[in-house]
Protein backbone atom coordinates (compact mmCIF):
# COMPACT_ATOMS: atom_id res chain seq x y z
CA UNK A 1 0.00 0.00 0.00
CA UNK A 2 1.18 3.90 -0.69
CA UNK A 3 0.50 7.04 0.97
CA UNK A 4 1.03 9.81 -1.31
CA UNK A 5 2.12 13.19 0.66
CA UNK A 6 1.72 16.56 -1.60
CA UNK A 7 3.76 19.47 0.06
CA UNK A 8 4.62 22.76 -0.57
CA UNK A 9 8.75 22.94 -1.08
CA UNK A 10 8.66 24.52 2.96
CA UNK A 11 9.88 23.19 5.87
CA UNK A 12 7.35 24.32 7.80
CA UNK A 13 4.71 22.91 5.58
CA UNK A 14 6.34 19.20 5.53
CA UNK A 15 7.40 18.91 8.74
CA UNK A 16 3.98 18.25 9.94
CA UNK A 17 2.67 16.47 6.85
CA UNK A 18 5.72 14.37 7.13
CA UNK A 19 5.51 13.48 10.85
CA UNK A 20 1.55 12.74 9.95
CA UNK A 21 3.01 10.06 7.48
CA UNK A 22 5.21 8.28 9.88
CA UNK A 23 1.44 6.08 11.12
CA UNK A 24 1.47 4.85 7.42
CA UNK A 25 5.47 4.54 7.91
CA UNK A 26 5.58 2.67 10.45
CA UNK A 27 2.54 0.19 9.99
CA UNK A 28 5.47 -0.93 6.92
CA UNK A 29 3.69 1.13 3.75
CA UNK A 30 5.58 2.75 0.93
CA UNK A 31 5.26 6.74 1.81
CA UNK A 32 6.14 8.93 -1.23
CA UNK A 33 6.45 12.75 -1.11
CA UNK A 34 5.73 14.87 -3.68
CA UNK A 35 7.82 18.19 -3.00
CA UNK A 36 10.51 20.58 -4.58
CA UNK A 37 14.39 19.98 -4.49
CA UNK A 38 14.73 21.84 -1.25
CA UNK A 39 13.38 19.60 1.14
CA UNK A 40 14.80 16.77 0.00
CA UNK A 41 16.80 16.21 2.76
CA UNK A 42 14.03 16.26 5.11
CA UNK A 43 12.17 13.88 2.70
CA UNK A 44 15.23 11.62 3.33
CA UNK A 45 15.46 12.30 6.89
CA UNK A 46 12.23 10.51 7.38
CA UNK A 47 12.67 7.72 5.04
CA UNK A 48 10.34 8.33 2.53
CA UNK A 49 10.70 8.50 -1.33
CA UNK A 50 10.43 11.88 -3.05
CA UNK A 51 8.84 12.73 -6.34
CA UNK A 52 9.56 16.53 -7.87
CA UNK A 53 6.55 18.30 -7.71
CA UNK A 54 7.24 22.54 -7.85
CA UNK A 55 4.09 24.20 -5.91
CA UNK A 56 5.37 27.32 -6.15
CA UNK A 57 8.30 29.88 -7.04
CA UNK A 58 9.49 30.25 -3.51
CA UNK A 59 11.12 27.47 -1.59
CA UNK A 60 12.69 27.58 2.56
CA UNK A 61 14.67 24.79 3.72
CA UNK A 62 14.26 26.30 6.98
CA UNK A 63 15.35 29.65 7.09
CA UNK A 64 13.99 32.07 4.30
CA UNK A 65 15.95 35.03 3.29
CA UNK A 66 14.72 37.21 0.46
CA UNK A 67 18.28 37.29 -1.51
CA UNK A 68 18.03 33.32 -2.28
CA UNK A 69 14.52 33.35 -3.49
CA UNK A 70 14.06 33.62 -7.27
CA UNK A 71 13.42 37.26 -9.31
CA UNK A 72 10.29 38.16 -8.64
CA UNK A 73 9.63 36.22 -5.48
CA UNK A 74 12.36 37.93 -3.50
CA UNK A 75 10.62 41.57 -4.06
CA UNK A 76 7.39 39.69 -2.95
CA UNK A 77 9.09 38.25 0.39
CA UNK A 78 11.13 42.09 1.07
CA UNK A 79 7.12 43.54 0.44
CA UNK A 80 5.52 41.62 2.94
CA UNK A 81 8.31 41.86 5.83
CA UNK A 82 8.10 45.73 5.30
CA UNK A 83 4.61 45.68 5.32
CA UNK A 84 4.76 43.67 8.81
CA UNK A 85 6.70 46.67 10.72
CA UNK A 86 3.76 48.79 9.63
CA UNK A 87 1.02 46.75 11.49
CA UNK A 88 -1.62 44.07 11.53
CA UNK A 89 -3.88 45.48 8.83
CA UNK A 90 -0.80 46.37 6.21
CA UNK A 91 0.01 42.67 6.00
CA UNK A 92 -2.88 41.42 5.42
CA UNK A 93 -3.77 43.33 2.76
CA UNK A 94 -0.01 42.99 1.18
CA UNK A 95 -0.54 38.99 1.79
CA UNK A 96 -4.32 39.25 0.08
CA UNK A 97 -3.19 41.83 -3.09
CA UNK A 98 -0.43 39.00 -3.18
CA UNK A 99 -2.40 36.09 -3.01
CA UNK A 100 -3.73 35.29 -6.37
CA UNK A 101 -0.21 34.50 -8.30
CA UNK A 102 0.93 33.35 -4.99
CA UNK A 103 -1.81 30.32 -4.04
CA UNK A 104 -2.63 29.51 -7.68
CA UNK A 105 0.92 29.62 -9.41
CA UNK A 106 0.85 28.04 -12.92
CA UNK A 107 -2.27 26.28 -12.14
CA UNK A 108 -3.01 24.07 -14.64
CA UNK A 109 0.43 23.25 -14.83
CA UNK A 110 0.48 22.35 -10.75
CA UNK A 111 -2.68 20.16 -11.75
CA UNK A 112 -1.29 18.08 -14.62
CA UNK A 113 1.88 17.77 -12.95
CA UNK A 114 -0.20 16.55 -10.44
CA UNK A 115 -1.99 13.90 -12.36
CA UNK A 116 1.86 12.83 -14.15
CA UNK A 117 2.60 11.83 -10.09
CA UNK A 118 -0.41 10.00 -9.31
CA UNK A 119 -0.09 8.39 -12.63
CA UNK A 120 3.40 7.54 -11.64
CA UNK A 121 3.39 6.57 -8.03
CA UNK A 122 -0.54 5.14 -8.22
CA UNK A 123 -1.11 5.91 -4.35
CA UNK A 124 -3.78 3.74 -2.29
CA UNK A 125 -4.07 7.06 -0.37
CA UNK A 126 -3.48 11.00 -0.62
CA UNK A 127 -3.36 13.62 1.77
CA UNK A 128 -2.49 17.13 0.47
CA UNK A 129 -1.66 20.40 2.05
CA UNK A 130 -4.50 22.82 1.97
CA UNK A 131 -3.27 25.45 0.94
CA UNK A 132 -1.27 23.67 -2.20
CA UNK A 133 -4.31 24.81 -4.47
CA UNK A 134 -3.01 23.97 -7.44
CA UNK A 135 -2.80 20.50 -6.56
CA UNK A 136 -6.29 19.75 -5.23
CA UNK A 137 -7.08 21.53 -8.52
CA UNK A 138 -5.82 18.64 -10.23
CA UNK A 139 -6.85 16.38 -7.40
CA UNK A 140 -10.34 17.65 -7.68
CA UNK A 141 -10.43 17.46 -11.46
CA UNK A 142 -9.81 14.19 -11.93
CA UNK A 143 -12.47 13.00 -9.18
CA UNK A 144 -9.27 11.74 -7.47
CA UNK A 145 -10.04 10.86 -3.68
CA UNK A 146 -7.82 12.83 -1.17
CA UNK A 147 -7.56 14.11 2.45
CA UNK A 148 -7.60 17.59 2.79
CA UNK A 149 -4.99 18.84 5.91
CA UNK A 150 -5.40 22.66 7.02
CA UNK A 151 -1.88 22.52 9.01
CA UNK A 152 -2.82 26.67 9.98
CA UNK A 153 -5.33 27.52 11.83
CA UNK A 154 -8.82 26.04 11.13
CA UNK A 155 -10.08 29.05 9.76
CA UNK A 156 -7.29 28.99 6.69
CA UNK A 157 -10.75 27.02 6.04
CA UNK A 158 -13.33 29.78 5.64
CA UNK A 159 -16.85 28.49 6.51
CA UNK A 160 -20.35 30.93 6.80
CA UNK A 161 -19.96 34.16 6.14
CA UNK A 162 -16.00 34.11 6.82
CA UNK A 163 -14.25 35.78 3.82
CA UNK A 164 -10.48 34.15 3.39
CA UNK A 165 -7.65 36.67 5.14
CA UNK A 166 -10.38 38.64 6.93
CA UNK A 167 -9.07 37.29 10.63
CA UNK A 168 -12.62 35.67 12.10
CA UNK A 169 -11.09 37.02 15.95
CA UNK A 170 -8.20 39.49 17.55
CA UNK A 171 -6.51 39.14 20.85
CA UNK A 172 -7.03 42.04 23.16
CA UNK A 173 -4.16 44.16 22.33
CA UNK A 174 -4.80 44.55 18.89
CA UNK A 175 -7.17 47.48 18.66
CA UNK A 176 -7.69 47.65 14.38
CA UNK A 177 -9.52 50.87 13.07
CA UNK A 178 -12.79 50.15 12.45
CA UNK A 179 -12.58 51.96 8.98
CA UNK A 180 -9.23 49.73 8.17
CA UNK A 181 -11.02 46.48 9.15
CA UNK A 182 -13.97 47.48 7.00
CA UNK A 183 -11.65 48.09 3.82
CA UNK A 184 -9.62 44.75 4.40
CA UNK A 185 -13.07 42.86 4.39
CA UNK A 186 -13.78 44.65 1.15
CA UNK A 187 -10.09 43.58 0.19
CA UNK A 188 -10.77 39.98 0.84
CA UNK A 189 -14.02 39.59 -0.77
CA UNK A 190 -12.45 40.96 -3.68
CA UNK A 191 -9.41 38.68 -3.86
CA UNK A 192 -11.86 35.91 -2.98
CA UNK A 193 -14.38 36.89 -6.02
CA UNK A 194 -10.81 36.79 -8.21
CA UNK A 195 -9.07 33.91 -7.06
CA UNK A 196 -12.22 31.62 -7.44
CA UNK A 197 -12.49 32.97 -10.97
CA UNK A 198 -9.01 32.14 -11.37
CA UNK A 199 -9.68 28.33 -9.69
CA UNK A 200 -13.12 27.91 -11.94
CA UNK A 201 -10.80 29.28 -15.21
CA UNK A 202 -8.50 26.41 -14.78
CA UNK A 203 -10.85 24.20 -13.64
CA UNK A 204 -12.95 24.44 -16.80
CA UNK A 205 -9.46 23.66 -19.09
CA UNK A 206 -8.92 20.82 -17.19
CA UNK A 207 -12.14 19.03 -16.65
CA UNK A 208 -15.00 20.47 -19.29
CA UNK A 209 -18.29 20.82 -17.59
CA UNK A 210 -17.29 20.85 -14.17
CA UNK A 211 -19.33 22.57 -11.40
CA UNK A 212 -17.85 25.75 -10.73
CA UNK A 213 -16.83 26.73 -7.37
CA UNK A 214 -18.66 29.92 -5.25
CA UNK A 215 -16.04 30.13 -2.94
CA UNK A 216 -12.50 28.32 -4.20
CA UNK A 217 -11.26 29.41 -0.61
CA UNK A 218 -13.79 27.00 1.28
CA UNK A 219 -13.30 23.89 -1.23
CA UNK A 220 -11.99 21.11 0.41
CA UNK A 221 -10.76 17.32 -0.10
CA UNK A 222 -13.25 14.26 0.83
CA UNK A 223 -11.42 14.06 4.12
CA UNK A 224 -11.04 17.25 6.05
CA UNK A 225 -8.04 17.07 8.58
CA UNK A 226 -7.34 19.99 10.82
CA UNK A 227 -4.11 19.92 12.68
CA UNK A 228 -4.95 21.50 15.79
CA UNK A 229 -7.11 20.84 19.31
CA UNK A 230 -10.43 20.62 19.29
CA UNK A 231 -10.66 21.97 22.57
CA UNK A 232 -9.67 24.93 21.40
CA UNK A 233 -12.01 25.56 18.57
CA UNK A 234 -14.82 27.06 19.39
CA UNK A 235 -18.00 24.78 19.52
CA UNK A 236 -20.49 26.93 16.64
CA UNK A 237 -17.70 27.06 14.30
CA UNK A 238 -17.22 23.57 14.70
CA UNK A 239 -20.37 22.67 13.92
CA UNK A 240 -20.23 24.72 10.32
CA UNK A 241 -17.32 22.46 9.48
CA UNK A 242 -17.47 19.80 6.75
CA UNK A 243 -16.80 15.94 7.80
CA UNK A 244 -13.69 16.62 10.03
CA UNK A 245 -11.28 15.30 11.92
CA UNK A 246 -9.37 17.19 14.54
CA UNK A 247 -5.85 16.20 14.65
CA UNK A 248 -4.57 17.80 18.14
CA UNK A 249 -0.89 18.58 16.97
CA UNK A 250 1.88 16.74 14.47
CA UNK A 251 5.13 16.68 16.85
CA UNK A 252 7.99 15.16 15.21
CA UNK A 253 10.74 12.97 16.66
CA UNK A 254 14.20 14.81 16.71
CA UNK A 255 17.96 13.58 16.04
CA UNK A 256 19.73 14.10 19.71
CA UNK A 257 21.43 17.71 19.40
CA UNK A 258 24.79 16.83 22.30
CA UNK A 259 25.37 20.27 22.25
CA UNK A 260 21.51 21.08 22.95
CA UNK A 261 21.62 18.17 25.43
CA UNK A 262 24.35 19.80 27.48
CA UNK A 263 23.10 22.94 27.39
CA UNK A 264 19.94 21.69 29.39
CA UNK A 265 21.75 19.74 32.27
CA UNK A 266 23.94 22.54 32.50
CA UNK A 267 22.04 24.55 34.58
CA UNK A 268 18.70 24.90 37.12
CA UNK A 269 17.40 27.94 36.13
CA UNK A 270 14.16 28.13 34.11
CA UNK A 271 14.27 27.68 30.07
CA UNK A 272 12.32 30.51 27.81
CA UNK A 273 12.23 29.51 24.30
CA UNK A 274 12.44 31.91 21.67
CA UNK A 275 11.50 31.36 18.17
CA UNK A 276 9.97 33.75 15.17
CA UNK A 277 9.97 31.05 12.76
CA UNK A 278 11.70 30.44 9.07
CA UNK A 279 10.33 33.53 7.81
CA UNK A 280 9.81 36.08 10.59
CA UNK A 281 12.56 36.03 12.60
CA UNK A 282 13.50 38.58 9.32
CA UNK A 283 12.42 40.79 12.13
CA UNK A 284 15.51 41.93 13.69
CA UNK A 285 13.74 44.15 15.98
CA UNK A 286 11.30 42.30 17.58
CA UNK A 287 14.13 39.58 18.36
CA UNK A 288 16.23 42.20 19.74
CA UNK A 289 13.58 43.41 22.09
CA UNK A 290 12.69 40.04 23.46
CA UNK A 291 16.32 39.42 23.79
CA UNK A 292 16.12 43.31 25.65
CA UNK A 293 13.22 41.80 27.93
CA UNK A 294 14.87 38.41 28.75
CA UNK A 295 18.38 40.02 29.94
CA UNK A 296 18.17 39.83 33.83
CA UNK A 297 15.44 37.31 34.50
CA UNK A 298 16.86 34.59 36.23
CA UNK A 299 16.17 32.26 33.51
CA UNK A 300 18.34 30.46 30.54
CA UNK A 301 17.36 31.55 27.41
CA UNK A 302 17.68 29.11 23.92
CA UNK A 303 17.09 31.73 21.06
CA UNK A 304 16.43 30.83 17.40
CA UNK A 305 17.88 33.65 15.54
CA UNK A 306 17.42 32.84 12.01
CA UNK A 307 17.76 35.40 9.56
CA UNK A 308 19.06 38.00 12.19
CA UNK A 309 22.88 38.25 12.21
CA UNK A 310 23.49 37.77 15.87
CA UNK A 311 25.67 41.31 16.91
CA UNK A 312 21.84 42.91 15.94
CA UNK A 313 20.81 41.02 19.34
CA UNK A 314 23.11 43.23 21.55
CA UNK A 315 24.84 41.43 23.83
CA UNK A 316 24.02 38.26 25.33
CA UNK A 317 24.26 36.53 28.80
CA UNK A 318 27.20 33.69 28.64
CA UNK A 319 24.69 31.09 28.98
CA UNK A 320 21.74 31.83 26.79
CA UNK A 321 21.83 29.09 23.68
CA UNK A 322 21.81 31.17 20.38
CA UNK A 323 21.70 29.75 17.19
CA UNK A 324 20.08 30.13 13.63
CA UNK A 325 17.65 26.84 14.65
CA UNK A 326 17.44 24.99 17.23
CA UNK A 327 15.63 21.54 18.11
CA UNK A 328 12.01 23.24 18.83
CA UNK A 329 10.28 20.12 20.08
CA UNK A 330 13.68 19.01 22.12
CA UNK A 331 13.72 22.48 23.76
CA UNK A 332 10.12 23.13 24.03
CA UNK A 333 9.71 19.68 26.50
CA UNK A 334 12.21 21.41 28.66
CA UNK A 335 10.59 24.90 28.91
CA UNK A 336 9.36 26.79 31.18
CA UNK A 337 8.18 29.33 28.69
CA UNK A 338 7.75 29.67 25.19
CA UNK A 339 7.82 32.81 23.07
CA UNK A 340 6.83 32.95 19.59
CA UNK A 341 5.06 34.68 16.48
CA UNK A 342 2.09 32.40 17.07
CA UNK A 343 2.51 29.94 13.91
CA UNK A 344 0.38 26.79 14.21
CA UNK A 345 3.35 24.23 14.26
CA UNK A 346 4.63 26.19 17.14
CA UNK A 347 1.55 26.95 19.52
CA UNK A 348 0.81 23.01 18.98
CA UNK A 349 4.32 21.96 19.83
CA UNK A 350 4.22 24.01 22.97
CA UNK A 351 0.60 23.09 23.76
CA UNK A 352 1.78 19.32 23.58
CA UNK A 353 4.74 20.11 25.56
CA UNK A 354 2.78 21.61 28.14
CA UNK A 355 4.36 24.95 28.30
CA UNK A 356 2.46 28.47 28.04
CA UNK A 357 3.39 31.01 25.44
CA UNK A 358 4.03 34.34 25.16
CA UNK A 359 2.65 35.63 21.28
CA UNK A 360 3.39 38.09 18.76
CA UNK A 361 1.37 37.14 16.28
CA UNK A 362 2.29 38.96 12.80
CA UNK A 363 0.48 37.26 9.52
CA UNK A 364 -2.43 35.63 8.65
CA UNK A 365 -4.17 32.90 10.63
CA UNK A 366 -1.60 33.81 13.85
CA UNK A 367 -4.08 36.47 14.53
CA UNK A 368 -7.18 33.96 15.45
CA UNK A 369 -4.80 31.27 16.48
CA UNK A 370 -3.79 34.02 19.41
CA UNK A 371 -6.65 34.75 19.96
CA UNK A 372 -7.78 31.44 20.72
CA UNK A 373 -4.61 31.01 23.29
CA UNK A 374 -5.91 34.23 25.19
CA UNK A 375 -9.11 33.08 25.30
CA UNK A 376 -8.27 29.55 27.04
CA UNK A 377 -6.10 31.05 29.02
CA UNK A 378 -2.96 29.07 27.78
CA UNK A 379 -0.75 33.03 27.12
CA UNK A 380 -0.64 36.15 26.50
CA UNK A 381 -0.63 38.18 23.42
CA UNK A 382 1.24 41.13 22.63
CA UNK A 383 1.13 43.30 20.02
CA UNK A 384 5.13 42.97 18.47
CA UNK A 385 5.12 46.43 16.52
CA UNK A 386 3.60 48.27 19.59
CA UNK A 387 5.05 45.87 22.66
CA UNK A 388 8.11 47.85 24.84
CA UNK A 389 10.82 45.49 26.15
CA UNK A 390 9.14 46.51 29.76
CA UNK A 391 5.69 44.81 28.11
CA UNK A 392 7.53 41.76 27.45
CA UNK A 393 9.10 41.19 30.40
CA UNK A 394 5.99 42.04 32.65
CA UNK A 395 4.43 39.24 30.40
CA UNK A 396 7.01 37.12 30.71
CA UNK A 397 7.30 37.18 34.08
CA UNK A 398 3.69 36.75 34.85
CA UNK A 399 3.42 33.54 32.36
CA UNK A 400 6.51 32.36 34.30
CA UNK A 401 4.95 32.44 37.61
CA UNK A 402 2.27 30.28 36.44
CA UNK A 403 2.99 27.32 38.15
CA UNK A 404 6.35 26.49 40.62
CA UNK A 405 7.15 23.32 38.62
CA UNK A 406 7.71 25.76 35.65
CA UNK A 407 5.32 25.05 33.08
CA UNK A 408 1.70 23.75 32.51
CA UNK A 409 2.33 20.14 33.02
CA UNK A 410 0.73 20.32 36.64
CA UNK A 411 -2.77 19.17 37.59
CA UNK A 412 -3.41 22.50 38.96
CA UNK A 413 -2.80 24.63 35.26
CA UNK A 414 -5.61 24.82 32.88
CA UNK A 415 -3.67 23.47 30.09
CA UNK A 416 -2.58 20.24 31.84
CA UNK A 417 -5.57 18.44 30.53
CA UNK A 418 -5.32 19.49 26.68
CA UNK A 419 -1.40 18.67 27.35
CA UNK A 420 -2.41 14.81 28.56
CA UNK A 421 -5.25 14.64 25.16
CA UNK A 422 -2.06 15.63 22.82
CA UNK A 423 0.92 13.30 24.05
CA UNK A 424 -1.81 10.48 24.57
CA UNK A 425 -2.94 10.25 20.88
CA UNK A 426 -0.61 11.89 18.89
CA UNK A 427 -1.59 13.10 15.59
CA UNK A 428 -0.22 10.69 13.24
CA UNK A 429 -2.40 7.85 15.37
CA UNK A 430 -5.75 10.35 14.68
CA UNK A 431 -4.99 11.05 11.03
CA UNK A 432 -4.55 7.26 10.70
CA UNK A 433 -7.50 5.98 12.10
CA UNK A 434 -9.49 8.94 9.93
CA UNK A 435 -8.09 7.40 7.09
CA UNK A 436 -8.52 3.90 7.38
CA UNK A 437 -12.36 4.52 8.72
CA UNK A 438 -12.54 6.50 5.68
CA UNK A 439 -11.39 3.74 3.35
CA UNK A 440 -12.85 0.72 4.97
CA UNK A 441 -9.30 -0.51 5.90
CA UNK A 442 -8.83 -2.23 9.06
Amino acid sequence: MTLLVISPDYASHLYPLATLATAWRDAGERVVVATGATTDALVTMFGYEREHLQLGRGSNPGVIRAEEQPAGEDDSLRGFFAATRIGAIETLAYQARARGDDLLWNAVGVARAVHDVVDRVRPDTIVVDHLAFGARLGLTSQGISHADVVLGHPSALTVGDEVYGYPPAWPRAFRPDPDALQELRRLSEGVRDDFTAQWNSALAQLSPGAAPSNDAFAETGDVLLLNYPEELHEAQRTSLLPHHTFLGSAVREEARDEQVERWLDNGDEPVVYVSLGSFLSARSDVLTRIAGALRGLDVRVALANGSTPRDLLGPLPPSWLVRETLPQVTLLHRAALAVSHGGNNSVTEALTAGVPLLLLPLSTDQFAGAAAIERSGLGEVLDPNRASAEDIRASAELLLGLDPSRGLTSPNVPGHRLSTSLRERPGPQRAWAAMTQTTGRD
